[in-house]
């Protein structure tokens, strides 16, 4: 799981922020992701000021299939 935690006594974006998560690699897997957010909105306005803001962000992603071959369970390395 990863986890980042955001604090600011004033908070402001120039622009609106385009993000993305993506998991390159081969292997089926399930992902989960989701902030909390105090004072910040979900989708935050450009040049708005937002203040006393908290953004706590957790992703956690784990393969579901089995290794490929060639590979180890316990480490991931080759043969």
């Amino acid at each position: 799981m990863f986890r980042a935690t955001v604090r600011a006594d004033r908070l402001r974006f120039v622009e609106e922020p385009r993000t993305a998560v993506r998991f390159p690699g081969t292997g089926k897997r399930t992902s989960a992701s989701r902030s909390e957010r105090t004072n910040v909105p979900g989708e935050v306005v450009a040049g708005e000021e937002y203040r006393d803001a908290l953004i706590v962000y957790r992703l956690a992603t784990r393969l579901t299939g089995q290794p490929e071959d060639g590979r180890d369970a316990e480490d991931g390395a080759g043969a």
